[in-house]
C-alpha cells in the first residue's frame, strides 16, 4: 500500500512539474505598439504582439523578488535589462522583419516571445 501511494504522490509530482514549466501560457492579443508586461513567477503576459517596421515600447513591472528574474534578456535585439522590483522599466524595439523572437529570464528559466507581424 505505500508503494503505491509514493508512486502516486510522484506520478502527480511529474505532472505538476510538466503543467508549470510545458503548460499552455496565455497568448497575446492583437498587434500593439506599447505593452505592459508583469513579471511574477514568469511574463504576463508570456507572448506580445508588435507590427513589423515600428517602434515599440515594452514596460516591464517585476513583482516577484526571486532573483532569476531580475533580468530580461531579448538576445535578437540585443537587450539584456535589469529590473528593480516594483519599478516600471521601460524597452524600445525596433523590429526589422516578422518572426517570433524569444524573452527570458537572466537564468534561462522563465521564458516569453515578442511576435513581429
Amino acid at each position: 500500500m505505500d508503494k503505491l501511494l509514493i508512486s502516486i504522490a510522484g506520478l502527480l509530482s511529474i505532472g505538476g512539474i510538466y503543467w508549470f514549466f510545458f503548460g499552455k501560457r496565455e497568448e497575446s492579443g492583437q498587434s500593439q505598439t506599447t505593452w505592459n508586461v508583469t513579471v511574477d513567477g514568469g511574463y504576463i503576459p508570456a507572448s506580445i504582439t508588435i507590427p513589423n517596421n515600428r517602434k515599440s515600447s515594452v514596460t516591464f513591472t517585476r513583482k516577484d523578488a526571486n532573483s532569476c528574474l531580475e533580468e530580461v534578456i531579448i538576445a535578437d535585439f540585443k537587450i539584456k535589462t535589469f529590473l528593480p522590483l516594483n519599478t516600471p522599466i521601460t524597452v524600445t524595439l525596433s523590429p526589422t522583419k516578422p518572426g517570433t523572437y524569444d524573452m527570458h529570464c537572466g537564468m534561462n528559466m522563465f521564458h516569453g516571445k515578442v511576435i513581429v507581424i
